[in-house]
């Protein structure tokens, strides 16, 4: 429910100042009890997207949401969070432009879910969306995820190329299908990196990064079968970090310099790369 009214938010059809639905209105809608419904509405208060949470008169809109989960106050959230309402709020623009450096774009493509439902609800409509990402080579030994033991690793790294083409195949063919259904000029493109990036990085129409770090965990096998514990990052657990051009020198230094190491980046050390296994 949380992330239902923050995408609504995010993406206008709750606007700033307004007053929310009641809590009734939303068990109804959503089919769950009212305290569901009040921890739902926490959760957005929290993230400062909500003020005048109660158990009496509705909740209000914040009146800067475009804001409230990123700059100098904003909190750290894991990726599935914190990623899809920013996403959505990039593709209420004329131009959408989004880069991002990952392992292998699950949680890019999870994120674009919400405004692709939008555009085709008639309540986004962007002219023109270009999508860069940048994402290891299959030609090389990644540094993660490997098997704990080391060696015998083939298994590993077949199973991590399959995800990272099948998701990008999935995000390529969703965003062109715009093109088709809507008339949106869209470009997807994608590169390869000669190493494992350490970090995720996601740039939005120039004006906002948002970065989390690859922590490592040791993941044991499964239980019904040979294959070795394994050492692996939950990219979509990572927590992350958002900064906003204009919301003070830290933030804006940040956004350009993840520009230019991007911008870098796909200049340089990147080669092309095909989504096929």
């Amino acid at each position: 429910m949380a992330d239902a009214l923050r995408a609504r938010i995010r993406s206008g059809a709750l606007r700033p100042g307004e007053r929310m639905p009641t809590q009734a209105q939303l068990a109804h809608e959503f089919g769950v009890e009212r305290g569901a419904v009040r921890q739902a509405l926490r959760v957005l208060q929290s993230e400062r997207l909500l003020t005048n949470v109660s158990k009496g008169s509705p909740a209000t809109v914040a009146a800067d949401p475009a804001g409230a989960l990123t700059g100098p106050q904003a909190p750290p959230l894991p990726t599935t969070v914190a990623l899809a309402p920013r996403i959505a709020t990039a593709f209420a623009a004329e131009h959408v432009e989004i880069d991002a450096v990952c392992l292998t774009s699950i949680s890019l493509t999870l994120a674009i879910g919400e405004p692709l439902r939008q555009i085709h609800a008639g309540r986004l409509k962007p002219a023109k969306v270009d999508v860069r990402v940048l994402l290891p080579s299959r030609d090389i030994d990644l540094a993660f995820p490997v098997p704990v033991e080391g060696g015998g690793d083939d298994w590993v790294h077949e199973r991590w190329l399959a995800m990272r083409n099948a998701q990008g195949q999935v995000l390529q063919h969703n965003l062109l299908a715009l093109r088709a259904t809507h008339g949106i000029d869209v470009r997807v493109t994608f590169r390869a990196l000669p190493f494992t990036p350490p970090v995720k990085l996601y740039l939005l129409n120039g004006t906002e990064a948002l970065f989390a770090y690859y922590t490592l965990t040791r993941r044991e096998a499964e239980a019904d079968h040979e294959q070795p514990a394994l050492y692996d990052a939950q990219g979509t657990r990572s927590m992350l970090f958002a900064f906003r051009q204009g919301a003070g020198l830290r933030d804006t230094t940040f956004v350009e310099q993840s520009h230019l190491w991007f911008n870098a980046l796909w200049g340089t050390i990147s080669s092309e790369l095909v989504l096929t296994s």
